[in-house]
């Protein structure tokens, strides 16, 4: 399929962004740039639930496991990361998708923001969307994405995110912000028996729930965001390929 627009998926954490862009990604010829500001750390695959090769089904996936945990990644250099992946993904007559979480990664691309000033960037930043991206959220109920994100929480604290948070912890010690802003922090604290396993999922889940409120308080802001439930979605966009190429 030949579509000029890059495709833009975004949600809150826990609203099935990663399954649907890849049933996507393969029914379009698509390429996915993750949009996650957690999953560009190596060695961190697990707790940021970044999808496995097996999950990618054979789907290019970049921006995830890029830089160690200790490494200064900005906003810029995730936007300048993005560009060029998405040229790249052009050239080889495929269709970019960015698919995320990170409101600030996704705003800094769909609005072009300029990193030449030394300053904050926030939302006042913002000009107009460009036109070359069709930008696309997943809508829940609360109590819907509540649910998930408890669902997913059984799923995640298991062995093996375990032995990933105590590699993570010899290696780095706690001296970056990547793991205190994570899941690590309450697998390591029932590790070192702070609380039981089912008191570390609780917070966990109150904490990706706190995560999940600030994502979309920052989305909603954006008036130009198409919300749609998510068996909608990949309806949506192969509608939208169609209609342009009919043109």
């Amino acid at each position: 399929m030949q579509f000029d627009k890059t495709i833009v998926i975004l949600g809150p954490t826990a609203s099935g962004k990663t399954g649907v862009s890849i049933e996507i990604a393969k029914k379009i010829g698509g390429e996915i740039i993750s949009a996650d500001s957690r999953a560009i750390y190596q060695g961190m695959e697990l707790g940021t639930a970044a999808p496995s090769i097996e999950e990618q089904a054979g789907v290019p996936h970049y921006g995830i496991g890029i830089v160690g945990p200790d490494e200064r990644f900005t906003v810029a250099d995730w936007k300048r990361f993005a560009e060029g992946k998405i040229q790249e993904i052009r050239t080889r007559g495929k269709i970019p998708m960015v698919v995320g979480g990170t409101g600030l990664y996704i705003d800094a691309l769909i609005y072009d923001y300029s990193f030449s000033e030394q300053k904050k960037l926030d939302q006042s930043d913002r000009k107009e969307v460009c036109s070359n991206y069709l930008t696309i959220g997943i809508k829940w109920e609360p109590e819907q994405l509540r649910e998930r994100i408890t669902r997913r929480a059984d799923k995640l604290f298991v062995q093996e995110l375990f032995a990933e948070t105590e590699n993570l912890v010899a290696k780095y010690n706690w001296n970056t912000q990547a793991m205190k802003s994570n899941i690590y922090q309450f697998a390591w604290g029932y590790l070192q028996g702070e609380y039981n396993l089912e008191e570390a999922k609780k917070l966990f889940i109150l904490d990706d729930w706190h995560l999940a409120k600030r994502q979309l308080t920052w989305f909603k802001r954006n008036k130009k965001i198409k919300w749609l439930p998510l068996v909608e979605v990949e309806p949506y966009v192969i509608k939208c390929i169609q209609d342009e190429q009919g043109r």
